[in-house]
């Protein structure tokens, strides 16, 4: 018999030893072996709770029990999840996680002390909730260069940008209508700025280019400025806005990484996915094109997701396979200034003479009802730094922007 503990008791963690209990018998089958969750770990007490005798306060008591040879990890934040978690690996206990703020900064050490101590970090949970993406990465598509990786990696901000789109909201009523649906923490920050969005494709570039990718070293925006005035450009534009996490292999061998808000054409592969679905597009030099997509987020898609995990950390059992990547000091990361990409700009009281005299040969576009003196155009392909030096000229005239993307 195999013991298991879960650390932490959340919506995830109870999801984890829900999917368990429930459906045993097949992943005893598809282990090779019985699983038994021995402990749960959690400050509180759960009074009614139908595993409240598994229920423990002290994490030493899964850390000096010899019997327990894997943990779920899904108390999220960094303290005090990377000690419990490094002191579980050094110990050779595996860890499965579903803490992909843990694994963005701090992924190449945890790998490399369970390597030294045959044991596995699996992180399959860490992005995109449900939906396969980690192990493929690392085992199906592994006979490719992987050239391109991008995503709508939040579902909070893409159901926010769904209602926008159809319901022609504005971003406060669009993140109220969230928050009141459960999609939505009280304080949204982590989603609405892009933050969640940017711990993810660190996470995934990481693996694609084999370096890792630190999210403080990445551009990050979110959808806060997004108007419905954008929103109608973009129906003229042709194409869906969507929070796009992205990281491309350069000419000069160099990373470039950004998650932004963009413009996507309407015949993009990531155009129609809306309300909280996710999906996550790899460009390799031999498949092309390969979409991945499904529930990002929610407590049983990612609770099967970490179970997958358990499964396949039962399989190895005292062997060592986890996913692997190098430090990095992030030399091979793309100076921002340096990426090329079209912009949408939307001005006032900019004539069409002045913007093509900061922007170039512009493409514009329109809108109903548009007010006299407003501008909206699409930007030749400039680095960031000649498109930031030309908006910084606009000063108060500028009212939006938002890259374009090809996904």
């Amino acid at each position: 018999m195999i013991q298991v503990a879960v650390l932490g008791y959340g919506t995830v963690g109870s999801g984890v030893v829900e999917v368990i209990e429930k459906n045993k018998a097949e992943i005893n089958k598809k282990s090779g072996e019985e699983l038994n969750v021995k402990y749960i770990l959690d400050l509180r007490d759960f009074p009614g709770d139908p595993y409240e005798d598994k229920v423990v306060h002290d994490v030493n008591m899964i850390l000096d029990d010899p019997e327990v040879k894997i943990i779920c990890e899904t108390m999220g934040g960094l303290k005090p999840a990377y000690d419990f978690t490094k002191k579980a690996l050094s110990l050779g206990k595996s860890v499965c996680t579903s803490n992909k703020e843990l694994v963005a900064a701090h992924g190449p050490e945890l790998i490399r002390v369970a390597h030294e101590n045959k044991c596995n970090y699996l992180f399959e949970a860490s992005v995109g909730g449900g939906i396969p993406i980690i192990r493929p990465l690392h085992q199906c598509l592994s006979a490719n260069r992987i050239d391109e990786i991008a995503g709508i990696l939040n579902g909070t901000t893409n159901f926010i940008l769904t209602k926008m789109i159809r319901d022609n909201m504005a971003f406060d009523d669009a993140l109220k209508t969230a928050q009141e649906l459960g999609y939505a923490e009280r304080n949204p920050s982590a989603d609405v700025d892009g933050i969640d969005a940017c711990r993810k494709i660190c996470i995934l570039a990481s693996l694609s280019f084999g370096k890792h990718v630190y999210p403080d070293n990445i551009h990050t925006e979110g959808i806060t400025k997004i108007t419905p005035e954008d929103v109608a450009y973009c129906e003229n534009f042709g194409g869906s806005i969507k929070l796009i996490g992205w990281a491309s292999r350069q000419d000069d061998g160099k990373v470039a990484v950004m998650v932004c808000p963009a413009f996507i054409h309407e015949d993009s592969q990531l155009a129609g996915v809306n309300d909280v679905f996710n999906a996550i597009l790899v460009r390799g030099d031999s498949t092309g094109d390969v979409v991945f997509y499904g529930k990002g987020a929610g407590k049983f898609p990612t609770a099967s997701a970490v179970v997958a995990d358990v499964v396949i950390a039962v399989k190895m059992n005292s062997s060592s396979k986890s996913l692997y990547w190098e430090d990095s000091d992030q030399d091979f990361i793309e100076d921002t200034d340096k990426i090329v990409l079209e912009n949408y700009i939307r001005v006032n009281g900019v004539s069409k003479d002045e913007a093509e005299a900061l922007f170039g040969k512009v493409s514009y576009l329109t809108r109903k009802d548009a007010p006299e003196g407003e501008l909206a155009f699409i930007t030749p392909a400039i680095s960031e730094k000649d498109c930031n030096e030309a908006v910084a000229k606009l000063g108060d005239k500028l009212l939006g922007r938002i890259r374009v993307l090809d996904y």
